[in-house]
């Protein structure tokens, strides 16, 4: 039995093209935490998590003193154990936030490790409802200086045109009339048919401006309105779920099955967003998924294609993958070798061992942070 020879960690920053807008704040980089598992059989599993715009030391922080050690001498199979005893031993530094985070990314290495073992790609390892392709939607729709609504709907006619029947945009940071505007732009120009689906980003802070946006918002039939309110404020959520036809969707920054357990059994949302690499990796994920489906709730995860379209392709109640066309915001794909291709408003499946990826050397060697007092941009626990 292969057992775990060493865990890496390596933080990326990378600068976006253009500072992008959303209705709470601006993005002008974005780190990733980065993790290479390495078996005694020489196989090596990827995993990953956004650091945000600065915090990446932090990630790996809590890779190199926290939880790396604990994994290596273990076997790789144990998914379900190493979580637990990971998750324990994080308890007072942070059942949230990064210290989750990092357990996340450590998890999904671990599958992408066991996937590569056994020679299958991930979703076909985990047990695929999915035989070569899932539906997604394209996301975008974001705040530029200087973007108009001829540009907005210029941009959700173009995902359209390239057969995705389901699309999303940014609301929120204007007044209720201009976003008004903005969303009937892009629904006259789509049509009825396409889903459009609208994110707010923690926008609204009461019901009072919530229902004001949405009372307009409305009228042009949005598949569901996400992320309303601070994902701390469940009770506006339920409140809001309670006041609009429009379905609530959230839980993209939830960890933990606890959390998703609370919003499900309160009402405060009829669609999760759970994200593998915040909520506790894909052992958690999809526990989170098969409590939803208990409750007859879909699931639709937050961005990452990448690791998404596998979770997506082996739950039955998840609907969507999330899919950034470029690299204008989300520029992940700028740090791996393979990309996910989108065909007729679908994600077609990988059908190499694990994730289907590896991290490109040129990027890392290019947006590779080296940590103080090291000398290489991967720090290794053996």
């Amino acid at each position: 039995m292969a057992r775990i020879e060493s865990v890496s960690v390596c933080i990326a920053s990378v600068p976006l093209d253009a500072p992008v807008t959303f209705s709470t704040r601006t993005v002008r980089a974005r780190e990733y935490c980065l993790i290479k598992i390495r078996s005694t059989d020489g196989v090596e599993g990827l995993g990953y998590c956004y650091a945000v715009n600065t915090s990446g030391r932090v990630l790996a922080v809590a890779v190199t003193d926290l939880l790396g050690p604990m994994l290596v001498g273990q076997e790789s199979l144990r998914v379900e154990g190493l979580w637990q005893e990971m998750y324990h031993e994080a308890l007072l530094q942070g059942r949230t936030g990064a210290v989750m985070r990092a357990i996340s990314a450590l998890d999904t290495a671990l599958w992408d490790l066991n996937a590569r073992t056994a020679g299958l790609p991930l979703y076909r390892y985990l047990g695929a409802w999915a035989h070569d392709r899932v539906p997604a939607y394209a996301s975008g729709g974001y705040y530029w200086p200087g973007k108009t609504n001829d540009d907005l709907v210029e941009e959700m006619v173009g995902h359209v045109r390239n057969g995705f029947t389901a699309v999303k945009m940014k609301t929120g940071k204007l007044s209720p009339g201009e976003e008004a505007a903005r969303v009937g732009a892009v629904r006259e120009a789509i049509g009825p048919d396409v889903l459009l689906m609208l994110d707010a980003n923690n926008a609204w802070k009461d019901m009072a401006t919530a229902m004001s946006h949405m009372r307009r918002l409305e009228a042009f039939d949005p598949y569901w309105i996400e992320e309303p309110f601070s994902p701390d404020d469940i009770d506006n959520h339920i409140r809001l779920s309670r006041a609009t036809t429009v379905t609530v969707a959230t839980g993209e920054v939830e960890a933990g099955r606890w959390r998703f357990k609370d919003l499900l059994e309160r009402g405060a949302t009829t669609l999760l967003q759970t994200d593998a690499t915040v909520c506790g990796g894909i052992t958690e994920w999809r526990r989170i998924a098969a409590t939803a489906a208990s409750f007859s709730v879909p699931v639709a995860p937050h961005a990452w294609h990448d690791v998404h379209v596998h979770l997506v392709a082996s739950a039955p109640n998840a609907t969507f993958a999330e899919f950034m066309p470029d690299d204008h915001v989300v520029n992940f794909r700028r740090l791996i070798d393979t990309q996910i291709v989108a065909e007729g408003g679908q994600l077609l499946l990988p059908q190499t061992p694990g994730l289907g990826f590896g991290f490109s050397p040129d990027a890392l060697e290019r947006y590779g942070v080296v940590q103080t007092g090291e000398r290489d941009r991967w720090q290794t626990i053996r």
